[in-house]
């Protein structure tokens, strides 16, 4: 069994977009996936993106926010016939109150992509750190029995997480996700955000995050797994570059 290789990017700018999605495919020709966050601050919505982004990779994975589905209107990326994977998410309240969302689970609308639009792979999200492991893995279970064909992982940031999570997920279908974290402002930012607990001993640094991206990348490689890497608030070439020829499959 052999993974993929995605990379996350934000979706600024249509014009941003297609750069950002050229600069990758020239430093990482092994990546076959990229997956889009939707984020209501920007002007694109993660569907949207997907379609701006037919042909820049293998395939191109939009978040779903399960809030903001309508229930009496098509589910998004309906009309895209191109589309062939979606990832949904909770979905986090929206900066903008005025901004309408409806009180739905990720669960609820994996099912009904699973229902409605049975020719997608609907993957689902992972987080270890918002709440317990039991209640997580609680979350998880609903999730494959809504349908799920798989997992993309928050962001891990250290061996003995990464060690704990591939022991509960070891069943299942995984990108596990890895993001740079560069100096005390991304730390805090993510711990504030996202609940990270980081270890006593974690460097903030940027060739200390390279190296624990190869890490993982060789071994998800090795594990038949596939891997997902969203340089968020750095350069991606000085990211990206190092990170070249690390995810192979073995042969």
């Amino acid at each position: 069994m052999s993974g993929r290789l995605a990379v996350e990017l934000v979706p600024r700018s249509r014009e941003g977009l297609l750069a950002d999605a050229a600069l990758v495919r020239g430093i990482l020709p092994e990546m076959s996936v990229i997956n889009v966050p939707d984020l209501l601050r920007l002007p694109i919505r993660s569907w949207e993106a997907a379609a701006l982004l037919e042909g820049r990779a293998g395939s191109v994975i939009p978040h779903i926010r399960a809030v903001d589905v309508d229930p009496e209107r098509p589910l998004h990326g309906a009309d895209d016939p191109a589309l062939r994977e979606v990832l949904v998410i909770a979905g986090d309240p929206p900066p903008d109150p005025t901004h309408r969302t409806w009180p739905q689970s990720s669960a609820e609308i994996i099912a009904r992509y699973r229902r409605e639009l049975p020719h997608l792979t609907v993957y689902a999200a992972f987080d270890p750190y918002r709440r317990s492991p039991r209640e997580e893995l609680e979350e998880i279970a609903r999730k494959r029995d809504a349908g799920a064909a798989g997992f993309f992982t928050q962001p891990l940031f250290d061996r003995r997480m990464l060690d704990l999570c591939m022991n509960w997920l070891h069943d299942d279908t995984v990108f596990w996700g890895l993001s740079p974290v560069i100096g005390p402002k991304s730390r805090a930012y993510w711990e504030r955000v996202n609940r990270i607990v980081f270890p006593r001993d974690f460097d903030p640094s940027l060739d200390a995050n390279i190296a624990f991206a190869a890490e993982v990348l060789t071994l998800a490689a090795e594990r038949g797994d596939s891997a997902y890497l969203m340089p968020l608030r750095v350069d991606l070439a000085a990211y990206l570059t190092p990170l070249k020829g690390i995810y192979r499959s073995p042969a």
